[in-house]
């Protein structure tokens, strides 16, 4: 087996599987330093022909990804540093899910957890996903804070979910448990909490055993869905939201009121809902 490290991931392969662990305290918010290293493994991951799958899961057992780092709203320049290298047409957060959603291997996500806004995008980027019962949530939260998903989420999630059920998540912007997202079709499968490790270690395994070539081929088979137009629509909307007054006056109000530690983000819905007029 061997080990990369990366300031916020956890990298180990073995038998044709790489298992990463994300781990970036205290809720695993995607911040810069998230993204860089993501961006930066699947790049480097793309090319391993030795590798035939990729498991995510999370060093917090509460948290999977929380959701794009709040404070970026005194920053909003801070991503900046990934412009030169994005393809044409989608922004920085859009990029990340189009790396994952267009990676060689197959991406399995393990979701022990929360993942809401840019972790729920992550999630559904994702070719798999399996989530423990009892324990995994995720949801589109963005209106809560006066936006829309603007990392691929809204596009994503219609095509796992239609457009009637993807408007139930982006406006109802709740928390969806595992049994009602497996039954929405928003996650593949979902378990009880102390199986989730060997359904996915037995998938993953069986899946990094397949005779040569054939999850090329069925990846050529089974692409993902061309999105451009849409991924510029979800951009031009979301960008149009966060520049309104009411979309900075409800983050920075979710984070004075303790967004981004564990105990405001164990339920940040009511903590947003919450929030004066």
């Amino acid at each position: 087996m061997t080990h990369d490290i990366y300031p916020t991931l956890r990298v180990s392969r073995e038998d044709g599987i790489a298992r990463v662990t994300l781990d970036n305290p205290p809720v695993n918010v995607l911040d810069v330093a998230l993204m860089a290293d993501l961006r930066h493994l699947l790049t480097a991951l793309s090319s391993d022909g030795s590798l035939r799958v990729i498991v995510f899961e999370s060093a917090n057992p509460e948290f999977f990804i929380a959701h794009v780092d709040m404070s970026l709203i005194d920053t909003p320049d801070a991503f900046d540093q990934f412009a030169p290298d994005l393809p044409d047409g989608v922004n920085v957060f859009q990029a990340l899910g189009e790396l994952l959603r267009h990676q060689p291997q197959v991406t399995i996500v393990k979701l022990a957890g929360m993942a809401r806004g840019g972790g729920a995008e992550f999630v559904t980027a994702a070719d798999m996903t399996f989530a423990a019962i009892g324990r995994a949530g995720i949801g589109q939260i963005e209106a809560l804070m006066g936006i829309v998903p603007g990392g691929g989420g809204t596009q994503y999630l219609a095509g796992r979910v239609g457009r009637n059920r993807a408007l139930e998540a982006v406006l109802g912007a709740d928390l969806f448990d595992a049994e009602t997202a497996e039954r929405y079709g928003w996650v593949n499968r979902a378990v009880p909490a102390d199986e989730l490790d060997d359904v996915v270690d037995r998938l993953a395994r069986n899946i990094a055993a397949l005779p040569e070539g054939v999850i090329a081929a069925a990846k050529r088979a089974i692409v993902p869905e061309d999105l451009a137009e849409g991924l510029l629509r979800e951009h031009d909307a979301w960008a149009a939201q966060f520049a309104r007054p009411d979309a900075e006056r409800l983050i920075r109000g979710g984070l004075a009121h303790g967004a981004q530690t564990r105990d405001g983000e164990r339920d940040l819905e009511g903590l947003l809902r919450g929030l004066p007029g």
